[in-house]
């Protein structure tokens, strides 16, 4: 008898249903199981993530907080004097507060050479060296070398000058007056006595030099009115000068520079109007910094009420949550009558979110004001609130903390669901074919009865007398 290939085909029996039936109802179950457990871990992990994403952004508000030096900022507040800015002012931490009435008299300027009329050229490509030279170029201990060849013209000078490598800030440009072309030197070297100074190693050069090769004046003329000058300022009525027109602790700690001359009192044209510069602690940032304290812990309180309410990794999270609420209680010594934060401004409210206080007893303005420097030691003195609160953190953001180790049982889980899979489908699979097995020799055997009755049935047929009706 040929073999049969799909079940139910020789017996007629709907033998392909039962199988299907027989698997779904071994598969099905575990099937469900492994989905359900697969969700479980998928909702575990992303909640571990979104703990670890706000605890991490509450972990850099602290870290913040905890540096006393972001206490120590000082803002420098410039009131620029009718007419426009005439200075720029930035103050480090350890600046003194104060105020200070500043006067620009005179901004610091580099020299400027002009070629004389009597040296000057007819145009820009008349030869400054028929046998060439060197021209050396100085100001304030700073020097370089031009070196001309034969025949050099005025307009390869300008260039052979401006495309120096070791040029430290000297440019050269000609002016043409419609009769000549004069040479300019104009110097970047700032400040009194630094007035440039050229030199040559030959007479030929003496017109486009300061001094001449044999001794006495050169061609190139520095007027009073060009030469190189220091910036001069008053600082309530002190008079301070600089070579630059920056001004290193003039005032101890802070840089002022200057942008413009200031203008004369519209009153009295022998006075110059000031620009008020007032040194004051960085309130505005720390309040800043402060906002953001809040604004985190909030977000991180809502997250974790959100997993425990969910039951999702919701231990993790209410261990976290209780830990970080009690150690805002924590007391610190040393900051003066701030002792913990709820008297620097801060409220804890019913759903153990932070608020800041604006109006009342312990208004954050107001103790700002009132208790400035306590409330940094309250934040990043001996002892305090936010190193408790960074150590909480680190034990569950470190490599090998809580959520980490966590995290990892979790992947760990995800691996061993994989597997199981794995193993169910081969074990299906075995399973499957013991069941073919078993219905094809059913199969076969129903099909050989019905062959034997067909040929029973068809023998009756043709006895005599038998009536087919």
């Amino acid at each position: 008898m040929p073999a049969i290939t799909s079940a139910g085909v020789g017996s007629g029996l709907d033998l392909e249903a039962i199988i299907s039936a027989t698997l779904d109802a071994e598969n099905a179950p575990k099937v469900d199981r492994f989905n359900k457990k697969e969700s479980t871990l998928k909702v575990q992990l992303t909640a571990l993530g979104q703990i670890k994403s706000d605890l991490s952004a509450f972990e850099s508000s602290l870290d913040i907080l905890k540096d006393i030096s972001n206490f120590n900022k000082r803002t420098s507040t410039v009131t620029q004097p009718e007419g426009g800015d005439v200075i720029s002012v930035s103050s480090q931490s350890t600046a003194t507060e104060g105020s200070f009435n500043i006067a620009v008299k005179q901004l610091s300027q580099g020299s400027r050479a002009v070629q004389s009329d009597a040296a000057s050229y007819s145009s820009t490509t008349d030869v400054v060296s028929a046998s060439g030279g060197t021209l050396s170029f100085a100001a304030d201990g700073k020097s370089f070398d031009v070196t001309l060849a034969a025949g050099a013209t005025l307009a390869d000078l300008r260039t052979a000058i401006n495309d120096n490598a070791d040029n430290f800030g000297i440019s050269a440009n000609i002016i043409n007056t419609g009769s000549s072309s004069k040479l300019v030197y104009t110097s970047s070297v700032t400040g009194e006595n630094n007035d440039l100074v050229v030199t040559n190693s030959t007479a030929e050069l003496d017109n486009v030099s300061t001094n001449a090769n044999g001794g006495g004046n050169g061609g190139m003329v520095i007027d009073p009115l060009d030469a190189a000058r220091d910036a001069i300022i008053e600082i309530d009525g002190i008079e301070v000068t600089s070579s630059t027109n920056t001004f290193e602790n003039a005032i101890q700690d802070s840089t002022i520079t200057v942008k413009k001359e200031s203008p004369t009192d519209p009153n009295d044209a022998t006075k110059l109007l000031t620009a008020n510069l007032n040194i004051a602690t960085d309130q505005e940032f720390v309040k800043e910094t402060l906002e953001k304290f809040v604004e985190s812990y909030n977000k991180l309180m809502t997250t974790l009420d959100t997993m425990v309410t969910a039951k999702t990794v919701d231990a993790t999270a209410r261990g976290l949550r209780d830990t970080i609420v009690n150690q805002l209680s924590s007391v610190v010594s040393g900051a003066g009558s701030l002792e913990t934060i709820y008297d620097a401004g801060f409220s804890l409210e019913k759903d153990r979110k932070l608020a800041i206080k604006t109006t009342g007893v312990n208004a954050l303005s107001d103790v700002l004001n009132e208790s400035y420097d306590d409330v940094g030691k309250l934040f990043a003195g001996t002892g305090n609130i936010a190193d408790t609160l960074s150590e909480t953190v680190d034990a569950y953001l470190k490599a090998g903390g809580l959520i980490s180790d966590q995290t990892n049982a979790l992947e760990s889980d995800k691996r061993a669901l994989v597997d199981d899979r794995e193993k169910h489908a081969y074990r299906m699979e075995r399973y499957e074919a013991r069941l073919r097995e078993k219905y094809a020799s059913l199969d076969v055997l129903v099909a050989g009865l019905r062959s034997q009755g067909n040929a029973i049935s068809a023998s009756l047929s043709s006895l005599p007398g038998f009536v087919k009706k």
